[in-house]
């Protein structure tokens, strides 16, 4: 089986906008809340659904610690929902992503690999292919949410014909 390398670069809500958006507080002005002690800043993340008898799902995911390099050789996608993920307790983390081919599967050949550090979170758009996330530097906790009814629809995964390595 053929490996082909890449390397992890820091996140910026730029480089992730074609899969989605990068949560964090101070990317976008906000309003005085609570009383003066903290910044509201709304709609941070296009949440969406396609499906009206799916739910929202928040969910808290336990990620085990992993060491760069690290071979992919799957990707997932979640065809009619957004999925967000929200680190609460976490060092560091990777996101792997790639767009689709017009036949709908990954375009393996434009993987990107992004490093998440603490304070940075994702909202990755419907129909995106990615890899599950990947705690690195220790154990993670995450905050999961993605709208849900339990059908096949709830996330499709894509076995990987070549291993994507990915570099620190």
């Amino acid at each position: 089986m053929t490996v082909r390398e890449i390397t992890a670069i820091p996140i910026t809500p730029a480089g992730f906008a074609p899969f989605g958006q990068v949560v964090s507080a101070g990317l976008r002005e906000g309003r005085a809340a609570n009383m003066g002690t903290a910044v509201r800043t709304d709609y941070c993340a296009a949440l969406k659904s396609t499906r009206p008898n799916a739910t929202p799902n928040m969910a808290v995911f336990r990620s085990l610690a992993k060491t760069l390099p690290f071979e992919i050789i799957l990707l997932e996608k979640h065809p009619c929902s957004t999925q967000a993920f929200l680190p609460m307790v976490c060092t560091q983390f990777l996101v792997c992503v790639a767009p689709s081919l017009a036949d709908g599967t990954p375009n393996v050949d434009e993987l990107v690999a992004f490093r998440c550090g603490p304070g940075q979170g994702v909202n990755y758009d419907a129909d995106v292919w990615h890899h599950p996330i990947l705690a690195l530097d220790g154990p993670a906790d995450f905050v999961m949410l993605a709208w849900e009814d339990g059908s096949p629809l709830d996330c499709i995964e894509y076995p990987l014909r070549e291993r994507v390595r990915v570099l620190g």
